[in-house]
């Protein structure tokens, strides 16, 4: 197996619970920065309604400025768009920089209707038409497994649940999925056992973690997962981040997004390991 790790750099993530809106200018120039730094995955943009998530409702001028100020001689990194219906997808297809289409599927249906409004039903079709338009597009496509080390509303939950929707989605050909711990509750021994108990039905996809964890235990969760063979994580440089539809949202906003140091602390003690 490769020691090689894809890290995603997520600041929509850390951005969009924020109270204050954040000026337009401003998440343009430290997108610029994170490109300049060499970060190649970037989860920078979300289409959804400004009504329930003002602060992302720029993404498209933001793209507009990213592009148009990106310093000569800069690759331009993967652009994570973030959607959940019809519309959104639109959006993001017409947004020039965007290379990469994201949406939430939850397994809570609670979440799912909290999230964005949609039956099981609903929300599976909605993963077909972004997998056929993809396709056609040549963007890229990655699924987050919302809920999925677990949920607060006493739903039903099990590894064999994550793997049916794991085994769906390749079946349908998405070939990108990361597992989301979106109340930041597993620990690190759930982490490790989830992933490990799904891995080998699902090969052929490219199949990461996105964690919600405070700092203490962030590293251990990390490595729980790199242990089970994930080599796909999304982390931010701040650590900021959460779901701003999830209950008990602001615990689960000081529990933040794992940290870059979170990260690179467990590589720096996978590699020690190693000597």
């Amino acid at each position: 197996m490769t020691d090689i790790v894809k890290l995603i750099e997520c600041p929509r993530d850390a951005w969009q619970g924020l109270p204050e809106i954040i000026p337009t200018g401003t998440k343009v120039e430290y997108l610029q920065q994170l490109a300049k730094s060499g970060f190649k995955h970037i989860d920078a943009v979300s289409f959804v309604s400004p009504q329930h998530v003002k602060q992302m409702s720029d993404s498209e001028e933001v793209m507009k400025e990213f592009l148009a100020r990106l310093p000569a001689g800069t690759a331009q990194p993967e652009i994570i768009g973030i959607v959940v219906n019809e519309r959104g997808l639109e959006r993001a297809l017409a947004t020039p920089g965007v290379t990469t289409i994201g949406y939430p599927y939850s397994i809570s249906a609670y979440f799912r209707r909290a999230n964005a409004n949609m039956s099981r039903g609903e929300s599976r079709a909605l993963v077909e038409e972004l997998r056929k338009a993809t396709k056609a597009s040549g963007h890229g496509l990655v699924v987050y497994i919302s809920m999925a080390f677990g949920n607060p509303y006493e739903e039903p939950w099990g590894p064999e649940i994550v793997e049916d929707t794991l085994v769906w989605l390749k079946d349908i050909g998405v070939r990108n999925v990361s597992l989301a711990d979106t109340v930041g509750n597993a620990s690190p021994e759930q982490v490790g056992s989830l992933y490990g108990a799904v891995e080998d039905c699902v090969a052929g996809l490219e199949l990461g973690v996105h964690l919600h964890s405070r700092a203490e235990g962030a590293a251990e969760k990390v490595l729980a997962a790199y242990d089970a063979g994930c080599r796909r994580f999304d982390g931010a440089l701040t650590g900021l981040g959460g779901c701003p539809f999830a209950a008990g949202w602001s615990e689960i906003s000081q529990r933040k997004r794992f940290s870059r140091r979170s990260l690179v602390a467990a590589r720096t003690r996978e590699f020690a390991r190693k000597r």
